[in-house]
């Protein structure tokens, strides 16, 4: 058995802030968290976190890519693990690749990358479909050229490839009602997005067990006092689950203010809903075959300036809620991590820093919030 210890540790997991704290592992899992000296006898290795923020590894439910690489550049097999190199320089121990709006082959030949990928950095934990089937007038940054109905049937040849946990969808298109039951049967997460639903047909599907909106705010049917839309949806029905990119630009910060006001804490998932020019210095780019610009950190469509993804990354997400909310930092980690676990069906073995969890843990600086180091299963990565 290996043994670790990570001391002078500020550990913060959903409901604990624990200063001069040692974290003890075993092989891949957490032993023990404690105040004072470590009791370990003879470990194998130990870390000194110098007071920093210990933290669980974020998990990224929405990202498309990063350094250059998409998820759909299917003729660059090293793409799933250049954006997992990404993923993990960020503080990212799970993430699931995203896809877009593409044919089925296409898309086909795109999880198959990601299944050969070995999880030798972050982890997948899935796949996340978003697209093909969304409504034309709520594109952004997707190709109109791919977009189809619901088709479960295609949803299964691409999971039978590599497991698909998350699906996007506008509900209001033809067959959509029923596709969320479809997906839960699958023991996959349907989600709302691109969508211009009014609130009653939203209200359809989440009696279908719709309960997941993508990029909350963006591109779906606004907040109005005739109909208040997936907006007004995602702020009325607490057990709604909102994916937010809080880079300050797809949510300015009084909304990320209002959300975190009037949403369950265990209802909110951070995302980056990053492109292939995260990491990168601004300048030209591309997402689904649409030339984008990048300048000033945003990434916008060369066509009509629509925003195309973020440069978000998921240390800078906690950040900015920290900033902005001011709330306690053990309230507002749950929401990069332990939040997305409990949705994947995995919140009993992450998300938490604490013994029997796996030890998937982020060392933060306590002021910048820059990643100091990663280590995933207990194994020091970064």
């Amino acid at each position: 058995m290996k043994t670790g210890l990570i001391i002078n540790a500020t550990v913060v997991s959903p409901g604990v802030e624990q200063a001069n704290a040692v974290v003890e592992i075993r092989d891949n899992k957490i032993f023990a968290v404690h105040r004072g000296q470590p009791d370990a006898g003879s470990p194998d290795w130990v870390y000194d976190a110098q007071g920093a923020y210990v933290v669980p590894g974020f998990i990224d439910i929405h990202t498309h890519g990063a350094l250059g690489y998409d998820v759909t550049d299917i003729d660059e097999p090293c793409a799933i693990e250049k954006i997992a190199q990404a993923k993990l320089s960020e503080g990212c121990t799970q993430f699931c690749p995203t896809t877009l709006t593409l044919s089925e082959e296409h898309l086909a030949a795109s999880l198959r990358n990601v299944a050969k990928y070995d999880n030798r950095y972050s982890k997948v934990c899935g796949v996340h479909l978003e697209g093909p089937y969304l409504n034309c007038s709520c594109l952004g940054a997707q190709n109109p050229a791919y977009v189809r109905v619901p088709d479960i049937e295609e949803v299964k040849r691409l999971n039978a490839i590599s497991r698909v946990t998350h699906v996007s969808y506008a509900v209001e298109m033809e067959k959509g009602e029923p596709f969320a039951a479809q997906l839960l049967e699958q023991w996959i997460i349907p989600s709302c997005g691109h969508s211009k639903a009014t609130y009653g047909q939203f209200l359809s599907g989440y009696q279908k067990g719709l309960k997941h909106l993508t990029h909350f705010c963006n591109q779906m049917s606004p907040l109005h006092h005739r109909d208040i839309g997936m907006v007004g949806a995602g702020l009325l029905l607490p057990d709604v689950r909102i994916e937010m990119i809080c880079d300050k630009v797809h949510l300015c910060p009084e909304m990320i203010a209002l959300v975190f006001e009037k949403k369950p804490i265990d209802s909110i998932l951070l995302i980056t809903d990053s492109m292939r020019a995260s990491h990168l210095p601004d300048g030209p780019s591309s997402i689904g075959g649409l030339e984008v610009i990048v300048k000033n950190g945003e990434a916008r469509l060369a066509s009509n300036g629509a925003l195309a993804g973020s440069m978000l990354q998921m240390n800078q997400a906690l950040k900015n809620i920290f900033e902005i909310t001011k709330r306690p930092l053990c309230d507002l980690v749950q929401t990069t991590s332990y939040n997305q676990a409990v949705e994947l069906g995995i919140g009993n073995r992450y998300g938490r820093v604490e013994a029997g969890y796996v030890a998937d843990l982020t060392v933060l600086d306590v002021d910048t919030f820059e990643v100091k180091t990663v280590f995933v299963e207990g194994e020091k990565k970064l």
